[in-house]
């Protein structure tokens, strides 16, 4: 069975990923914002789960939160489920941090990326954006869609990995509302089924997915030239470099 670390689990798509995977038997390791939102997790750090903890909106808690990670092993796969819809630190957390930990983590067969049906109405425009959150620059559709952006950069520097977007709908989580209109359990099952299962279907990279089913992502998330500035922006800003396929 295989090692799998998922961001943002203390509740929502995040948790409700990890109790299918633990159901199937993988080892998980798990993470929070803060250690109140830990306790969340108690229940399953009784089962053997591990409980890490770090701000994403912080660049030096996501360091940290990557030495916790590569401390416990190498990781077989990794969700980076967390994200925050509004404020200033949406670029931080849906794009920096993802890009931080996939930097600094012990690299995995498999990443997957939590993106969102509004990347498509997301801007292609990095001019102005301020990666430290000390000024809320770009929206949300513009940060999923940098993520996309960033996924298939991955799936295409790094053919030995398998990197996918997943987009898990409109769900009544704690960020979606009570109002949204999608299926919460669908929500969570591409993301755990691309992590965890060893089906075939599973051994793909640079796929954009909804509801177990790949579709196309906004034509930007596929130009090079935009994957490679993004990369490079955010390389500058938080000064590490992801690195090559060695």
């Amino acid at each position: 069975m295989a090692r799998i670390f998922i961001t943002g689990s203390s509740e929502g798509l995040g948790r409700n990923a990890a109790l299918d995977l633990l159901d199937d038997g993988h080892e998980l390791v798990l993470h929070a914002r803060n250690p109140r939102r830990a306790d969340a997790l108690s229940d399953l750090a009784a089962s053997g789960v591990r409980i890490v903890v770090g701000d994403l909106a912080h660049p030096d808690e996501i360091r940290a939160l990557a030495d916790q990670a590569n401390r416990i092993g190498r990781m077989d796969a990794v969700i980076h489920n967390a994200g925050v819809s509004d404020g200033a630190p949406i670029l931080p957390v849906n794009v920096v941090a993802p890009y931080l930990l996939t930097a600094l983590i012990e690299r995995p067969d498999r990443l997957v990326y939590i993106s969102s049906g509004m990347h498509r109405s997301g801007r292609a425009d990095l001019i102005g954006a301020d990666w430290s959150g000390s000024r809320a620059t770009k929206s949300y559709s513009d940060s999923k869609l940098f993520i996309t952006a960033f996924t298939m950069f991955v799936g295409r520097t790094w053919p030995d990995t398998f990197s996918n977007a997943v987009d898990p709908g409109w769900v009544p989580t704690r960020m979606g509302g009570r109002g949204a209109s999608d299926d919460l359990r669908e929500g969570h099952l591409t993301q755990a089924w691309l992590a965890g299962s060893d089906h075939a279907g599973t051994e793909v990279t640079g796929g954009y997915w909804h509801h177990m089913r790949q579709q196309a992502p906004h034509p930007a998330a596929l130009e090079q030239g935009f994957q490679d500035e993004l990369v490079a922006q955010l390389a500058d800003q938080t000064g590490v470099v992801l690195p090559s396929v060695r």
